[in-house]
């Protein structure tokens, strides 16, 4: 049998192993820096930029993390051993450019090259987060993205209740909440983030109380006031991505413009008796809600859940589905529903996919940002451009 240090040189003559200026060159040039050391190790520090996959996982996660084979790449670890079989693993597996780093992070450090402290997770946040850390999509890097991340929800009713809990138990690290109303014991029917003894409470101090027991790593900021247009560009402005939950189109055409001129993605939901739609509204990618419905139709056409009924649990899946398009959005997975409408029955249990498309007759865009004016809509919905 081999012994380790026969396998080791049996190993480097069957790869491309380089030294720290060349490895340095080579990141200058593109090459993706990979590290596979450990988690505490590269907590400590790492190359600028680079991506971990600690050596246990990498046949698991190379594949979905770098899936370009043809991709150059620079492995190292701490002293070049392990990228050393790293190397040969990739090779294995099709990578055609790969070299492995000789003296590791411990060299390139020493030498005064550029590396970072990279964000990590402590040990009761990778507990918790596990299960995301499990899937190669997304990781502690995802996970990061996540706790770093800034999501608006307009309304703690039917859609902003699971939508807010889904966003929170995910590790979504800044979650704002706007409502100004108080908790009513026929709210509970379907807003699941309030409870019985909460009646009468603010809503927007009821969420929060909910999410903070359910994630302490939640910062939950609260604007227990109407939206408007005097402070809507203010309110929104800063948030990665905003959940759409209110329930009358005045609403809807102020929090379409605004976005639109800020540039903010709308993850939209709606809710009617036993159907419902979701979908996003992203100004710099695709259609957006004045694309949808141009014109508001006759209030007695559009009647509130409040006259026409919801059933309960219909809100629970339309406010799931679109805390899981945040997230997407949040961590760019996957197919999001940019330029799709996703109708819900729950009497028939079908889901239906319909196109959406840019209306060349829509003036409000994120083109002609600057021209647009907010202004409210209680009385009228057509676009006011300057």
């Amino acid at each position: 049998m081999a012994s380790f240090r026969e396998l080791l040189a049996a190993t480097k003559e069957q790869i491309r192993e380089v030294d720290t200026a060349e490895a340095a060159q080579l990141v200058q040039n593109g090459s993706v820096t990979l590290d596979v050391r450990e988690p505490e190790e590269f907590e400590q520090g790492a190359l600028v930029g680079a991506t971990h996959i600690p050596r246990g996982q990498l046949e698991s996660h190379i594949e979905s993390r770098i899936p370009d084979r043809d991709v150059p790449i620079v492995a190292y670890c701490a002293a070049g051993t392990r990228s050393a079989f790293v190397a040969k693993t990739l090779k294995d597996l099709g990578y055609t450019d790969v070299v492995s780093m000789d003296g590791g992070f411990t060299k390139w450090k020493s030498e005064g090259r550029p590396w970072e402290t990279p964000q990590a997770l402590d040990a009761r946040q990778r507990n918790r987060y596990q299960r995301h850390l499990s899937l190669p999509e997304v990781g502690e890097k995802g996970q990061q993205k996540l706790l770093d991340a800034k999501v608006l929800l307009l309304g703690a009713g039917g859609l902003g209740s699971p939508a807010a809990m889904y966003l929170a138990a995910a590790g979504v690290g800044t979650i704002g909440i706007i409502d100004m109303d108080v908790v009513d014991e026929s709210n509970l029917q379907r807003q699941v983030i309030h409870t019985t003894e909460r009646v009468g409470q603010r809503k927007v101090d009821s969420a929060r109380q909910t999410i903070t027991s359910l994630n302490p790593d939640v910062d939950v900021v609260t604007f227990d006031t109407r939206l408007g247009a005097d402070n809507i560009l203010e309110l929104l402005s800063g948030w990665d991505a905003v959940i759409d939950g209110a329930d009358n189109f005045p609403s809807r055409y102020l929090l379409n413009d605004a976005s639109v001129k800020l540039g903010i993605p709308v993850v939209h939901g709606s809710i009617f008796r036993f159907e419902g739609q979701v979908t996003i509204f992203d100004p710099l990618q695709g259609p957006t809600y004045r694309d949808y419905v141009p014109v508001p139709p006759p209030p007695e056409l559009a009647p509130s859940c409040a006259e026409a009924g919801v059933l309960g649990v219909l809100p629970g899946v339309i406010g799931s589905i679109q805390a899981l398009e945040t997230i997407k959005v949040i961590l760019n997975l996957g197919d999001s529903l940019r330029g799709r409408i996703l109708a819900f029955d729950a009497l028939e249990m079908t889901f239906r996919e319909y196109k959406l498309r840019i209306d060349p007759e829509n003036l409000v865009t994120y083109a002609n940002r600057d021209r647009i004016e907010i202004v409210e809509f209680d009385d009228l919905c057509s676009p006011t451009i300057s």
